[in-house]
This record gives C-alpha cells, sequence and structure tokens, in this order.
C-alpha cells in the first residue's frame, strides 16, 4: 500500500471515530465541566499508550526527539479540547464543523510558516473551493451567538497547531505513541488540577461513556498521527471534513438535528476539494515529496 492510500485511509476511518467522540462530548457538556471529562479521559488515553508501548517494545519508548515541538502541541491540544467543549454547549454539531471546515486554509497557512511546506498555487485553489463549500453551508444553519462562534474558531486554530506540530514530530520520531501520550497525559494532569473544583457525581453509565470515549479518542489520534506522516496537513485537514457526514447523522439521530438541502451541497463542494488534493499527492512525484519533508530543518 503506498503512503497516499495509507494516509487516506488512517483519515477515512479517524473521522468516524472523532465524530463519535464529539457526539459523546456535546452529550456529555450539557450535565459536567470539561475539567470531568477531560481528566478522566485524558490519563485513561495516556495509560493506553504505556500498555501499546509495553507490548510494541519500541526501542525508543516514549521519548522524543522535539521537545519544545511536543510541548507546544500538548498544550494546543489542551486549548483546542477545552474550546470545543464549550462551544458544545453553544452551537450544534453541524454548526461546529462550519468552523472546522476552515482547518484546511488554518493548516495551509502554518505548514508554509512552520513546515516551510511549498504551497502551490492549484493547492491554494482547491482549498479556496472548500471554502465555497464552506459559505454555501453556512446559511443551512442558526448560528449559535458571538461566544460559540469565538469559542469554536479558538478550537480550530489551536487544533490546527496541534495537527501542524504532528506532522513536524513525525519527521523526527520513528514511534506514534509519544504524540499520543503526551498531550493527553497533559490534558490529564491540567484538568486534574481544576476537577476539585467542579466535580459532580456521575452515574454508572456516565462512567461508561467516559470509558467509550477514551477508547475512541486513543483510536482516532493515534490514526491521525499516522496519516500526517503520509500527507501534508493541507491535505489530511479537507479529509476530515468527512466527520460532517458522521456529525450530521449523529446530530439526526441522537439530538434531532435536521440540517438543510444547502448543507448537503456544501459538503459535496468541500469533498471535491479532497478530492483533488488527493489526487495532487497521489502524483506528486517522491523526490518532491522528498525535499518538503527534508526543508523542516533540525528538531527542536
Amino acid at each position: 500500500m503506498n503512503r497516499v492510500a495509507a494516509g487516506v485511509i488512517a483519515v477515512l476511518v479517524y473521522t468516524g471515530l472523532i465524530a463519535t467522540a464529539d457526539g459523546i462530548t456535546k452529550m456529555m457538556a450539557s450535565e459536567f465541566a470539561p475539567a470531568q471529562l477531560f481528566a478522566v479521559s485524558g490519563l485513561l488515553v495516556a495509560a493506553f499508550c504505556l500498555g501499546v508501548n509495553h507490548v510494541q517494545g519500541h526501542p525508543e519508548g516514549l521519548s522524543t526527539r522535539c521537545v519544545k515541538a511536543m510541548m507546544l502541541r500538548s498544550v494546543a491540544t489542551v486549548l483546542a479540547c477545552t474550546s470545543f467543549f464549550f462551544a458544545f454547549r453553544y452551537l450544534a454539531l453541524a454548526e461546529v464543523f462550519v468552523f472546522i471546515a476552515l482547518m484546511p486554509l488554518f493548516a495551509a497557512l502554518l505548514s508554509g510558516l512552520i513546515l516551510k511546506e511549498r504551497i502551490r498555487p492549484v493547492v491554494w485553489l482547491a482549498l479556496c473551493l472548500g471554502v465555497v463549500g464552506l459559505l454555501v453551508m453556512r446559511p443551512a444553519v442558526q448560528m449559535g451567538g458571538a461566544t460559540g462562534s469565538a469559542l469554536a474558531l479558538a478550537g480550530v486554530g489551536f487544533g490546527t497547531l496541534s495537527i501542524i506540530m504532528a506532522r513536524y514530530i513525525s519527521r523526527y520520531d520513528s514511534n506514534v505513541l509519544p504524540q499520543v501520550f503526551y498531550p493527553n497525559l497533559t490534558l490529564g494532569v491540567v484538568m486534574l488540577c481544576v476537577l476539585p473544583f467542579v466535580w459532580r457525581p456521575m452515574a454508572v453509565a456516565d462512567w461508561g461513556w467516559i470509558c467509550t470515549y477514551a477508547v475512541v479518542l486513543f483510536g482516532a489520534r493515534w490514526l491521525l498521527v499516522l496519516a500526517l506522516r503520509q500527507l501534508p496537513a493541507y491535505t489530511v485537514t479537507p479529509l476530515l471534513n468527512l466527520q460532517f457526514v458522521w456529525m450530521t447523522l449523529i446530530g439526526v439521530l441522537a439530538f434531532g438535528e435536521l440540517p438543510a438541502v444547502s448543507t448537503y451541497l456544501g459538503m459535496a463542494v468541500v469533498a471535491a476539494s479532497g478530492v483533488f488534493l488527493v489526487w495532487d499527492q497521489a502524483h506528486t512525484p517522491p523526490i518532491k515529496a522528498a525535499r518538503a519533508v527534508a526543508l523542516g530543518g533540525e528538531g527542536a
């Protein structure tokens, strides 16, 4: 299996898993503070990483060559998770997707600035096509006000930064697990400090949902890092918009949120943009791809 196919498959499975995690987040956001969900789930995911690493017996263990970049990725992950959690209190799942659809443009900008990856004009054109799809979808939803929009936009910004750092670190670390372990350990520890002030008793079902969330999140974040080892961030992020399909289904089945027809039209335009970017990567000569990685400089 070539790198493009492997990256696309990893992203496709990731979108289903992360949409499931978002659905659980929305369900719990109305009852519990973010610290309660993220303290438990973050530490559980970190524990899963320790267990899998022990089974794998990877020679590098959970060490990293990019300490500063890993710290930045960890902080960005905490801020993104917190922003999205509160955004779900104000916005419907489909409304949050309106902001998530901006991630490809954010990723392209940061890829050029941080990773020094050259973004060709045709790629910018495809990314702008995705924005057109975004504008088509926007009238189909009733935005939840300035607060929800600001939180969702912050989540997108910090989330994109975390993704860019993941691709950067992947140039130097051969083991994927540290990129899942450290951000989730940071998330769990930070939220654990806040937990005594916001704790609310949970039923057995609530504990079950948090454990399910942790398992799903572990698989999703592991797959995303694998995808970013194979594909540029500006190619991966448009494919992440496929999670809108899952989010729409979850919104309809679990929350009774019915999107308008224009939402599906916009989704088709965004999907067309993603398909082109995948095709473009599949036809990029290996020497160019290798040169793009080589431009990244030394490890942090």
